[in-house]
């Protein structure tokens, strides 16, 4: 299973489950490290995540395959070509690199509006000088692939997709990204960490899906699983997916991460029950509102 960093921490503190905060730039440094003595060569960060590729820049981002995120066009936006030619300009600058393997839309569906055809048009002619290697969607639903797809071709799809939330194959979209050729990305395999929670630590607002929670751990309990070896082996079983992004807020995190990865475990076989479509559980920013 080919992983990526989430570096989302660095920036700020990030993650239902987060305890440590902001990733310091010193822990950012020993994490960098001990990734890449695991044999992990992509870093996932973006525009948005606060300081994050300041912190990655200062700890040095040499021998990295780099993934960033293009913030939404904002609506005064005058010049949408000198505004991407600024915001990669200015990234290259924070990651003190001189070219990214992908740039991701953190919202594609811009591509849709009046200045989305500029928009594409931006992307391609830094992909045609070799700034940038790849153009990829970050999406949050999968119906967005059913808007875009058929007007322009993302090089990578990047998605949710975890044991709870398993829309992008039963959808079909899965699949058919990988015959069109699409590398496919896949994000939130903890749910922001809920997925790890214990009962006991988990925040009441999600006590509506006590239920839901039960079966969960009945399942682990029946399986042997903690639930990282779930979530884990959940995604190494689907030979679909290119690439896992794993984020973490401390080396302690990371080091479980890679043990974990070493078992190998595929994990196949998920009672339906767990399964669900809730948008208020699995959508994350519809979690300020429960």
């Amino acid at each position: 299973m080919n992983i990526a960093l989430g570096t989302a921490q660095f920036g700020f503190s990030y993650g239902i489950a987060n305890t440590n905060g902001k990733v310091t730039n010193e822990m950012a440094k020993k994490i960098l490290s001990r990734a890449k003595e695991a044999n992990i060569n992509t870093l996932d960060t973006a525009i948005s995540y606060g300081e994050s590729e300041q912190c990655l820049g200062n700890a040095g981002v040499g021998g990295w395959n780099l993934i960033t995120k293009l913030p939404p066009i904002p609506e005064n936006c005058l010049d949408v070509t000198d505004w991407v030619n600024c915001q990669i300009n200015a990234s290259l600058q924070r990651l003190k690199a001189e070219s990214i393997m992908a740039i991701m839309l953190h919202r594609p569906k811009q591509l849709l509006e009046s200045n989305g055809r500029c928009l594409w048009a931006a992307l391609q002619a830094l992909k045609n000088k070799g700034i940038i290697e790849k153009i990829g969607f970050s999406i949050y639903d999968v119906e967005e692939l059913d808007l875009l797809l058929g007007e322009f071709k993302a090089d990578i799809v990047q998605a949710p997709y975890n044991l709870l939330d398993q829309r992008l194959k039963k959808s079909g979209w899965l699949e058919k990204l990988h015959q069109d050729g699409v590398e496919v990305h896949v994000r939130s395999i903890f749910l922001q960490g809920l997925l790890l929670m214990n009962d006991k630590y988990r925040i009441k607002k999600f006590s509506r899906w006590s239920l839901l929670w039960k079966k969960w751990e009945r399942w682990l309990r029946d399986s042997n699983l903690s639930p990282l070896e779930a979530c884990i082996g959940f995604v190494n079983s689907e030979p679909l997916i290119d690439i896992v992004v794993i984020g973490v807020d401390s080396l302690q995190q990371l080091e479980q991460i890679i043990k974990t990865l070493a078992l190998n475990k595929n994990i196949d076989q998920i009672p339906q029950e767990i399964v669900t479509i809730d948008q208020d559980l699995i959508n994350p920013s519809n979690w300020k509102n429960l």
